[in-house]
């Protein structure tokens, strides 16, 4: 029997003992798990960036893998704790909306509200609940624990704007859900979206990023235009990005994650 695969996405960072805790709980129930750390350096309370980083990663692991996800700044509050059952992999994590763009993506079947306390650890703190509900729920999921056996089906889980973008006759509706590393502008406004629209390689994009109007090529690679020149392309995680060869768009443009995006269509 293959070794069920448990991915781990936080911003807890790497300094204190936190990670090592959740994964102690995970092994000290299915020692037999793989743990892959997908990051833990997601930015203090970014359930925006954490869900990027997730949607991004998840879908190149095996099927059936369980991604368990902490950014929870509502921790200890009325928000509910979730297990979602995808079409090939599982998502487990607070219900704020970090699971929701990855978990879309892959198209949801169930979401269950994690209640059944023979899942949880014994103690469950106020502030820690990615050792003492997630960790666990996850490695007893690993070890064949019905989804159904956690809790209740709800229908009412929260879906962040993020992860909807919006549509009308003249326009894709979107923001900024991620500014890299290279500050490339990464927006929710998909691959899918713009070819439903007719939109391909080779226009000219009008666009409005903060309510200020701009003109550029969509490429199809960054070489396209010259060194220091802004572009759009679709990234590899099948996203519009807006981005300058060789250069840094969010500082070109000042765009920052949450700012709205538009594409107008002609």
């Amino acid at each position: 029997m293959t070794a069920p695969i448990i991915t781990l996405l936080s911003d807890f960072g790497l300094r204190d003992p936190y990670v090592a805790e959740m994964k102690a709980v995970i092994l000290s129930i299915c020692p037999q798990a793989r743990l892959v750390d997908i990051s833990h350096k997601i930015e203090k309370f970014n359930i925006r960036m954490g869900a990027f980083v997730l949607a991004s990663a998840a879908t190149y692991f095996p099927k059936g893998s369980i991604h368990m996800a902490v950014v929870d700044p509502g921790v200890g509050t009325k928000r509910r704790a979730i297990l979602v059952e995808a079409e090939n992999r599982f998502f487990v994590g607070p219900d704020n909306g970090l699971l929701m763009l990855a978990a879309k993506k892959e198209g949801i079947r169930h979401v269950i509200n994690i209640t059944n306390k023979r899942y949880m650890l014994t103690r469950v703190s106020r502030t820690f609940h990615g050792r003492d509900i997630f960790a666990p729920t996850a490695a007893h999921l690993a070890i064949g624990v019905a989804p159904a056996d956690f809790g209740s089906e709800i229908h009412d889980y929260m879906v962040p704007q993020f992860a909807k973008p919006g549509s009308t006759n003249n326009a894709l509706l979107g923001e900024v859900i991620h500014v890299d590393d290279f500050g490339n502008i990464v927006t929710n406004i998909s691959k899918v979206e713009l070819e439903k629209k007719g939109i391909r390689e080779g226009a000219m994009l009008r666009l409005r990023l903060k309510d200020k109007p701009i003109k550029l090529k969509f490429c199809s690679t960054y070489g396209e235009v010259p060194d220091g020149e802004a572009l759009t392309l679709i990234g590899s995680h099948d996203f519009l990005e807006i981005s300058v060869n060789r250069g840094n768009a969010s500082k070109k443009f000042g765009a920052k994650e949450g700012d709205a995006v538009t594409v107008v269509l002609e």
